[in-house]
């Protein structure tokens, strides 16, 4: 049986119910480095509709751990069949959806773009009119409280 990846198709990730802001925000920049959120956030909003999950995950691993472009070039699936080993969290668990407010969406090839929980285009998708989108929430930030 072929393996599906982590690849999510036709979806839209709805951001998280807890979450604390209420239009999408930029993750900010550190000074000790730049974050996983904001690498993500950078990725995803200068490129919608570039990469799927798992060029995202890939991308921002590499980034994050600043591996040059060199050795990417030279050891670039070495680095990604060691860092798929491991489960990788999928973008539901992402803190664009569960703290900074954005929605996910994933078109037909497994392309992904964000959209500001305030925007036109996040309503559009929640209508979800032709039926085709599945909607997902994104994790929420802490356990609901008994």
């Amino acid at each position: 049986m072929k393996n599906k990846g982590l690849n999510y198709y036709q979806t839209f990730i709805m951001v998280s119910p807890d979450c604390p802001v209420s239009e999408g925000t930029p993750p900010p920049v550190r000074k000790g480095g730049t974050t996983k959120p904001r690498i993500e956030y950078e990725l995803l909003s200068n490129n919608p509709y570039t990469y799927t999950q798992e060029d995202l995950i890939y991308e921002v691993h590499v980034r994050h751990k600043s591996i040059p472009k060199e050795e990417r070039m030279e050891r670039g699936t070495k680095i990604k069949d060691k860092l798929f080993q491991k489960p990788q969290p999928c973008l539901r668990a992402s803190m664009l959806p569960k703290k900074y407010g954005w929605g996910l969406h994933f078109d037909e090839e497994g392309k992904i773009a964000l959209y500001g929980q305030e925007s036109l285009e996040y309503s559009n998708f929640l209508k979800n009119e032709d039926g085709k989108l599945k909607l997902l929430p994104a994790m929420r930030n802490s356990r609901a409280r008994e």
